[in-house]
């Protein structure tokens, strides 16, 4: 492929009399030796199927199609996903999707996913990567989801907003710790490959950027029970994060305990109910929801 660089961009899209939609997070990825971190970070091989949301114009498409056995790659803009697909027309590994990834904000779309699986089944060895240049605007569901339900990624590399990512990788007592920064921790382990400037991208966002590295961790997701009752929970925990403890459980249980119930849960858990949720670490909050869980089966 031809050099992305921002000219050659602006040059090919005005010629197909294509303008960058910001609704849905088009902002290119135009330093190649970037795109190059990119797919090094998911240290791909042969038995790699990868999930790539946001085709564009297909330069990391065929960077992970070289390396990878397969790509499905999903793309919801109709005319991007018409240049790729030109564009790559000589790789023979690679599913087009033209859809938009998310069936809602809570799942990912059935054809995705038959699409991962449908490549998976063809070898025994083959395992389930992402690695993506993000849109902003889905960067939360997607990763979120992923983990969600199967099948399950060996590993996830994307390129994100940098707010995004502080929260993944934040640490209790700190502004950026909150629902997703446990969700993501206990079951991976997460961090910041490379922050990005808005210069390496052509529209240039306003924001500063970062590739992060997620893998998931078997001995870490098996610890949690009930995924989806965790994942509430803990999303419920911080709706008032800045409320102490024994306030913010008893909303959340609101009509399955009582108070009572409520401060022998806590004392159970070794809390005095004062603390508040961003005080708790990922070990914490796990204990406690699976003590939660136990007392409400």
């Amino acid at each position: 492929m031809k050099r992305q660089t921002a000219s050659f961009l602006i040059e090919r899209f005005d010629a197909a009399g294509i303008r960058p939609d910001s609704r849905r997070g088009q902002n290119f990825l135009v330093d190649l030796n970037l795109v190059a971190l990119l797919a090094r970070s998911a240290r791909l091989d042969q038995r790699d199927v990868i999930l790539e949301v946001g085709t564009g114009t297909g330069s990391l498409t065929a960077m992970l199609a070289s390396q990878a056995a397969h790509v499905v790659t999903v793309e919801v803009d109709t005319r991007l996903h018409a240049m790729a697909q030109e564009t790559l027309g000589p790789f023979s590994n690679i599913t087009f999707l033209r859809q938009d990834v998310l069936k809602n904000k809570n799942r990912i779309d059935a054809n995705v996913k038959e699409a991962i699986v449908a490549a998976l089944e063809a070898d025994p060895e083959r395992r389930f990567k992402l690695v993506a240049n993000l849109p902003y605007n889905i960067a939360t569901p997607i990763l979120s989801n992923l983990l969600a339900a199967p099948p399950r990624p060996a590993l996830m590399v994307a390129t994100i907003q940098k707010e995004l990512a502080d929260r993944i990788v934040a640490r209790p007592n700190t502004k950026d710790y909150g629902a997703l920064s446990i969700w993501m921790q206990s079951q991976c382990d997460v961090e910041i490959v490379r922050v990005l400037p808005p210069s390496v991208f052509w529209p240039r966002p306003k924001v500063h950027s970062a590739i992060v590295r997620i893998r998931p961790v078997a001995n870490k997701w098996q610890r949690i029970s009930d995924l989806p009752f965790f994942q509430e929970t803990v999303r419920a925990l911080f709706f008032h994060r800045r409320k102490y403890l024994r306030s913010v459980v008893q909303s959340a249980f609101k009509g399955r305990l009582d108070k009572a119930e409520v401060d022998r849960l806590l004392e159970e858990c070794g809390f005095q109910g004062t603390e508040r949720a961003e005080q708790l670490s990922v070990e914490q909050m796990i204990g406690f929801c699976e003590t939660a869980r136990r007392r409400l089966s």
